[in-house]
């Protein structure tokens, strides 16, 4: 089975239900395959690579255009549109897409066009007339689906190779974890170049014939009142948006009533936020974790294991997870420190272009060396507690950013945190916190340094406070620590 099949098969058995709703109209499933149809029939005649560019903003006409793609029996790389030029450029050419399918609003919005060979736009496509009548190209559960370019924390970004193998099983591993139900009403804002939009907010209700309500930007009052028009279940996004969401004054304790989950991904969960959320809202985050390479989820906790809240749930069906001693690779007990590493039919096949960084990505098993710090309890739960290039090492201690972020983002004053380390000649390594202040709030660094200091150890306090008018984020608002590094004087 391929995801070409799979969706067909939906679409067919819901040809007149409303699947898709966004900024500017429906899809019912007879729209999603006579559009589908459309755009495979413009790839099979301008395209003469296996890999397909899709530049379009989270829409029902991503998904339209990814499954022509699929249609077609060639692999989808969606494109991060906010990258810098000459990153999207990158990405292109390391990819060999020879055909980038594009939305011509935001090709304007961008100011230029991507070089490639070809660019579609979908507005000059004629979707109304019929399209000829074509059934999925062949192609194995074990062929490229797509390719998701990491978001280049460090160094140039990797295209991360993802099969129909990949992405359907995780998309059947959360519909059993967290038990999807065909009445079910997704809201979502996340981009769909990101591998948690692609999965859990394009495929996810698609597959399984529930709606989606898309709306291209995150705008806080916007998406309550979406949440609330719709009725929408399920919503799905990152602290950041879950903070923000808290900022909407007209908002009232029974605006999300309608949500039976809440999710969280891309960046670590801030318990201040879990906790402001459930006071205001009534409604329990759901924090969960997984990697591009693992397409993407791996763990999600569930509303009713509110006793474990800190960690990021149990793994999902299928999926292997252990914990070793990243010198050794010593399996380690419960409740040990140590990385994380992951197996399972979900994990990709390797990075593309890059045979030697694919080779270093798993172990002697054939699992992914994570390359984050956590612990798994007695009862299955895992806790990430950070990052091992993070790690900082202060007068020969371990010491993870994540812990003083944490204690950081409690301080009602704080926005949000980043702390990163910085060289020291008596110590190794100090750590340096970032703070961007909360809105309407004020706060200086001798009154948050004190405030770590009744909470932290010695030496995980950090040795200075720099305050920031707004932190950097990559395109799916996760910080960006290297920037942060960056800043150092």
């Amino acid at each position: 089975m391929n995801i070409g099949m799979a969706l067909t098969w939906s679409f067919l058995k819901r040809a007149k239900r409303v699947l898709i709703e966004d900024d500017s109209r429906e899809y019912r499933g007879v729209d999603l395959l006579v559009a589908g149809s459309h755009i495979a029939d413009v790839v099979d005649g301008k395209s003469e690579s296996s890999r397909v560019g899709i530049l379009v903003p989270t829409s029902g006409a991503f998904a339209a255009a990814a499954y022509g793609v699929w249609l077609a029996g060639k692999t989808i790389v969606p494109l991060n549109y906010l990258s810098e030029r000459e990153t999207l450029e990158y990405v292109i050419d390391d990819a060999g897409c020879d055909l980038v399918i594009a939305s011509k609003k935001l090709i304007e919005h961008l100011g230029y066009v991507p070089k490639c060979k070809k660019v579609v736009y979908l507005e000059d496509l004629n979707f109304k007339s019929l399209p000829s009548p074509r059934l999925p190209k062949w192609t194995s559960s074990e062929d490229l689906a797509v390719v998701l370019y990491t978001s280049g924390t460090s160094g140039k970004p990797k295209g991360v190779m993802l099969t129909h193998k990949n992405m359907l099983s995780n998309v059947a591993q959360v519909h059993e974890h967290i038990a999807i139900r065909p009445s079910d009403v997704f809201f979502g804002v996340l981009p769909q170049f990101h591998s948690f939009g692609i999965t859990a907010l394009t495929l996810l209700p698609l597959l399984f014939g529930c709606k989606v309500i898309y709306s291209a930007r995150f705008m806080p009052k916007r998406v309550i009142e979406g949440i609330k028009k719709h009725g929408a279940t399920i919503y799905i996004g990152i602290p950041s948006m879950y903070n923000a969401l808290m900022t909407v004054k007209s908002a009232k304790a029974d605006s999300l009533k309608t949500l039976r989950m809440s999710l969280s991904g891309g960046e670590p969960l801030p318990r201040d936020v879990s906790d402001r959320f459930f006071e205001r809202f009534g409604v329990r985050i759901c924090e969960g974790y997984g990697l591009t390479e693992t397409a993407p989820v791996t763990n999600v906790m569930l509303a009713d294991e509110e006793s474990k809240i800190g960690a990021v749930g149990r793994a999902l069906p299928g999926v292997i997870q252990r914990i070793v001693d990243p010198e050794t690779g010593e399996e380690l007990g419960a409740d040990v420190d140590g990385e994380l590493r992951i197996g399972g039919p979900n994990v990709m096949r390797g990075y593309l272009n890059l045979p030697e960084q694919t080779a270093e990505a798993f172990d002697e098993f054939g699992h992914l060396r994570t390359g984050d710090m956590a612990r798994i309890d007695a009862e299955g739960f895992l806790s990430i507690t950070g990052r091992i290039k993070e790690m900082l090492i202060v007068g020969g201690e371990n010491v993870f950013p994540r812990e003083i972020e944490e204690v950081l983002n409690a301080h009602p004053a704080v926005g949000v945190s980043g702390v990163v380390g910085q060289h020291d000649p008596m110590r190794g390594e100090v750590p340096v916190g970032f703070v961007e202040v909360a809105e309407g709030e004020s706060v200086d660094s001798d009154e948050l340094i004190h405030w770590c200091r009744d909470r932290l150890a010695g030496y995980k306090v950090p040795r200075r406070i720099v305050m920031i008018e707004e932190m950097p984020r990559n395109a799916t608002g996760k910080v960006l620590r290297r920037s942060l590094s960056e800043m150092l004087d």
